[in-house]
Order: C-alpha cells, then structure tokens, then sequence
C-alpha cells in the first residue's frame, strides 16, 4: 500500500524520566493529545525527538511503544538518521518490525561530506531498506543542504518525499515546483511558520514542533490553507508567528525551541520535561515564562 504523506506529522518529543529511561506513561498520553488534535502522522526521533543524544536501546524502545499506542491510527515516521550506514539498516529493520510505516533520512552528522559522498551512501543505504524512505534536509545540524538536482536523483532511488528543513523558503518553493508532476513525492516543510505557504503553493503538510503542544492550531491552519480560506489562514499565522516570540524565545541558547517543547508539554501536564543530556530542562523561573505563554494561547485559541 502506497503511503500517502499529507498534512500535519509532528516531530514528536520523547518523553523521559529523570535518569533518562522513557516515560513510558507520558509517551502514550503524548500520542492520545496528538492523535486527539488530529494529526495525520506522528514523526519518531527527530531532532525534537533528541534522537542522537538517545542509546540505540532508548530509540528501540521508543519506536517498540509509540507503535504499540499508536496501533495503525496514524502513519508513523522513524527518524534512522546515524553516523554508521548499519546502525541506519537495524534501526529501519527495527521499525518495520514494530509496524511503522516509513523511516526518514538526513545525511550522516559530523564528518563534514559533499553531496557526491552522500549520494554514494544512499546507494548503499537504500537496497538494504525494509521501508519506504523520506529525504530529510536539514543542513544546520547535518552541514550539508542539499541541492535540487541531488534531492531528483535520491527520488530516483526511491525516495518517497523530503522534509525540508532549511528554513528557505525560496529552496522550498523551488522543490514544489520541481516535483509539481510527482504528487505521489511529497514535499513536507520542517519550518511550521512556512507551512500555509507551502500548501498554497501545492505542497503537501508540515512536520510542526508547535504540533507537539498545540496540534489543533496546526491542524486547523493546514486544513484552510488546503481550501484557501485565506482569512482564517493569516488568523492562524499569527497565532503561529507568536510562537517564536513566546514559547521558542524563552532561554538564550539555540536548544530553547525544544526545551521550549518539551516544558510546554509539562505545563500541559502531558509528559514530564527531563532532557537528554547535554540538554538539560529549564529552570523554574523560565518555566513560569512558558507557563504564562502557554495560558494566554489557551485563552485566545479556545483549546
């Protein structure tokens, strides 16, 4: 059955205990608030998901539960994304074990590499896929942002979409109307605040942090920008622009949009806000901040 990639899939955080074990009773009502809110897929180990500071153990467990509570209501996403081509491989066989959907890929993280030693590894990567895969652009983690002619020869492969991440909106743009005769490859935007621009242009969905906290705001925003109910959707893209005021500007490190996350979901009393090292949760008195954030959203969003 061929995967239909649309909407809103959250890059869900993973929930965790204080000595870093998986909380495993904030993951399921993680999953029942975003399943609830109406999501259209969930995303495991992403870079919220704090995926590389994980073990191998933590992530196997993670995808081994959130596909047990999540049982086939929404499509699930696992992020393989490693430095070690065969950790890539058992992370995908592990996932489809446990009855998720597809894996998403970003290039390997540290070395420096170019996209001619990327595209040499996705040939060695892919035959050895159990699942279908999703490019993951993300270039401010990975140093390397891939071109369009790279991304055409990765769906050559086999790629099913891409998750751009960039953060550039011309880049973005440029992929929809790269691919515009290629419905079934989806074009997914990794920057919730691009997410009305990208389906008005013919993109497909977003994979929104904010989904984590506030699914219906993204939900509702990706269902009139899909109509092109233009008002409600420059209504919504306030409230969503508010978010990098607020919640994602609480803190002064770069870590703060997913510490942000995370304590929103604490305050939400859905799952704890213990990171995984080298984060660590904010303070009291920055929680306070996002409580108060978090209350006005309450207010003005009804939700």
């Amino acid at each position: 059955m061929k995967l239909n990639l649309r909407g809103i899939i959250p890059p869900m955080v993973t929930p965790l205990k204080a000595d870093g074990s998986l909380d495993e009773e904030g993951l399921k009502n993680l999953i029942e608030h975003l399943i609830s809110g109406g999501v259209h897929g969930i995303f495991l180990l992403g870079t919220n998901g704090e995926a590389t500071s994980l073990t191998h153990e933590n992530r196997k467990k993670l995808v081994s539960k959130a596909c047990h509570f999540i049982n086939k209501r929404v499509p699930v996403l696992v992020g393989i994304s490693d430095t070690v081509l065969e950790d890539s491989v058992a992370m995908c066989d592990h996932a489809k074990s446990c009855g998720a959907d597809a894996v998403v890929i970003a290039p390997p993280y540290y070395l420096p590499i170019s996209e001619d030693e990327f595209l040499d590894f996705m040939q060695a990567l892919v035959p050895q896929l159990s699942l279908p895969f999703v490019l993951y652009n993300m270039p401010s983690c990975t140093k390397l942002h891939l071109s369009v002619p790279t991304v055409k020869k990765i769906k050559d492969l086999g790629a099913i979409g891409i998750k751009d991440s960039s953060g550039d909106l011309d880049y973005l743009l440029k992929l929809i109307s790269e691919f515009k005769s290629s419905p079934d490859f989806a074009i997914i935007a990794g920057t919730e605040s691009f997410l009305s621009t990208t389906i008005l242009h013919g993109g497909h969905g977003a994979v929104a942090g904010g989904a984590n906290f506030f699914p219906k705001l993204f939900v509702e925003l990706y269902n009139a920008s899909l109509i092109g109910e233009l008002l409600k959707v420059e209504q919504l893209n306030e409230e969503v622009n508010k978010l990098y005021h607020t919640i994602y500007n609480v803190g002064s490190f770069s870590s703060k949009i997913t510490k942000g996350t995370k304590c929103a979901l604490a305050v939400l009393n859905i799952c704890e806000d213990h990171m995984a090292l080298p984060l660590k949760k904010f303070s009291d008195i920055e929680r306070h901040k996002i409580a108060t954030y978090v209350q006005s959203f309450q207010q003005t969003l009804a939700l």
